[in-house]
């Protein structure tokens, strides 16, 4: 099994001087469970290369067992300073591909042409695309073969408003993931803030927020049986 981890490229917290990126975590726990269940690995980024983190997702407060496992893993650290470029990448090549979040996506991957035309291409193949917090902002522009949006009628859930709010971003963010999901047609739903919370509705899954990460990767698994 091949599975393609697409990775933000983008460093700047819109006009605020201030750093984001992909979530540590949002990376690291589903890498070591597709790692763990033996699956190929491929990750890739819009510029290819290094990504950049969320300094945010370093703290203390952000950290767990799989962003513990990935500072000792020199490997996954070399995995992931090697990014590849989005534009080359092959979609016939995987069986699946997962967005991690952080705030990075909203600005590169929300708009990038080549992010578009790998999600239309992966679910018109019948392979399931999987995002998670911020990263369901990839599926702003992907449209389906009827032309309507790729949540369109789907059940799916991302980063809240109430979320976006409690970390102080709203009017820094290029759109909220809640309410661009709702005009885009989607069928959406949340738990409480900060809950690990995974919708599947075909081959879409979506999760609320970084606890939300593991689930994800584990619903995807399951998916792909």
């Amino acid at each position: 099994m091949h599975i393609l981890m697409v990775l933000t490229s983008h460093d700047k917290l819109g006009d605020t001087g201030k750093k984001t990126g992909f979530w540590l975590e949002e990376f690291a726990a589903p890498y070591y469970i597709f790692k763990d269940a033996g699956v190929t690995l491929t990750l890739a980024s819009p510029l290819g290369g290094q990504p950049p983190l969320d300094p945010k997702s370093d703290d203390a407060s952000a950290q767990t067992d799989a962003t513990g496992r990935f500072k000792e893993d020199a490997e996954a650290q070399a995995a992931l300073a090697t990014t590849v470029k989005l534009a080359g990448v092959d979609a016939g090549k995987f069986d699946a591909v997962f967005y991690p979040g952080g705030h990075g996506p909203l600005w590169d991957l929300a708009e990038n042409t080549s992010s578009i035309t790998l999600i239309e291409t992966m679910l018109a193949a019948g392979k399931p695309v999987v995002a998670v917090c911020h990263a369901p902002a990839v599926l702003r522009h992907p449209k389906a073969a009827n032309g309507k949006s790729v949540v369109d009628g789907k059940a799916v859930t991302g980063f809240t408003n109430t979320e976006e709010q409690a970390v102080g971003l709203t009017d820094v963010v290029p759109f909220l993931v809640e309410d661009m999901l709702r005009q885009n047609g989607g069928t959406y739903s949340k738990l409480e803030d900060w809950q690990p919370y995974v919708v599947t509705d075909g081959l879409l899954i979506t999760g609320q927020n970084p606890a939300s990460s593991a689930p994800a990767a584990k619903a995807l698994m399951k998916l792909l049986g």
